[in-house]
């Protein structure tokens, strides 16, 4: 009996050890990328809004497979025009016959192209600056934020109408003036991160190792800026799409006969009493798109954060 009692607290504490490595096994630390994810698929909302982009994504990626651009997007059926929503057309037909859910549907690759672009040409630009300003902290720091506080005082709209006006409507000058208005919120998001990343002991290691100040910058400090840039991406993009709509309802945004959500909507304006389908579905496209985004960028944010980590 008392090397019974003996010896079974040993098997006990082997079946203990056993355990403890079983779980050390099963919940082991699940890498940064692992983490992160586990994190944005417990949002709801962020999911949501990834499914939806990803439809959009898809949508215009094969607008072309999907519909017919000379037939269903730009041609004109005046027999079928200003059609109510029914089983042959689900979202109507516009003044000229031509059917709204086609032209919605092709209308993506132009709401994401313009927003996607315009605001990659105001990250870049911003991204730069933001970073040379947190590094140099001096007189370049005063001379970019200065120049960015005035850029930023000018309202996004009248910048645009300014810029489109001047050099005149068409697709790309849309994506120019959009992203010239985004460059001051990349500026101050990635000064504020690149001031505390430059203290870092890794920064002043690669000054004393003699690198480059390229290297430093876009090496060192921007890899670890990335978080706040991506969720900053993310929600601009729901604002160059609204700013697009914007001006190509007032005329200075894609050229007709494209089916530009905004220029859509303009179109509408003038049947909004009587034919109300013709605002109601490009409206709602607007609408979700943007949504879906910030959707989106509030997931990234919080999976990114690292205050956030449990």
């Amino acid at each position: 009996m008392k090397n019974a009692t003996t010896h079974r607290p040993a098997r006990d504490a082997g079946k203990g050890g056993d355990t403890s490595v079983l779980v050390s096994k099963r919940y082991a630390r699940r890498s940064q990328s692992g983490e992160i994810w586990n994190r944005f698929r417990r949002n709801k909302g962020a999911m949501v809004g990834l499914v939806f982009v990803a439809i959009l994504v898809f949508c215009a990626l094969f607008a072309n497979v999907l519909v017919d651009y000379n037939t269903d997007v730009t041609g004109i059926h005046i027999s079928q025009k200003l059609i109510r929503p029914c089983w042959a057309h689900p979202c109507g037909t516009d003044d000229l016959g031509r059917d709204i859910l086609c032209r919605l549907l092709y209308g993506t690759r132009y709401s994401l192209s313009i927003g996607f672009v315009a605001v990659m040409i105001g990250m870049v630009i911003g991204v730069t600056l933001g970073a040379i300003a947190g590094y140099f902290c001096g007189v370049a720091e005063d001379i970019i934020m200065r120049l960015t506080d005035i850029l930023g005082a000018v309202p996004g709209i009248l910048m645009g109408i300014v810029i489109v006006s001047a050099l005149g409507a068409s697709t790309f000058n849309l994506m120019l003036a959009i992203g010239i208005t985004s460059i001051p919120q990349f500026v101050r998001i990635t000064r504020a991160t690149a001031l505390s990343v430059s203290r870092q002991d890794f920064v002043e290691s690669g000054r004393a190792a003699g690198f480059s100040l390229p290297r430093i910058i876009f090496l060192h400090i921007l890899p670890n800026c990335l978080s706040p840039i991506i969720v900053q991406m993310t929600l601009r993009i729901a604002s160059a799409i609204i700013a697009a709509s914007g001006l190509s309802f007032l005329g200075l945004g894609v050229p007709a006969p494209a089916p530009e959500w905004g220029a859509m909507l303009s179109i509408g304006r003038q049947y909004v009493r009587t034919y109300s389908h013709l605002t109601l579905f490009p409206g709602l496209a607007i609408m979700l798109t943007v949504l879906a985004f910030n959707l989106l960028g509030d997931g990234l944010r919080d999976s990114l954060d690292p205050k956030l980590r449990r």
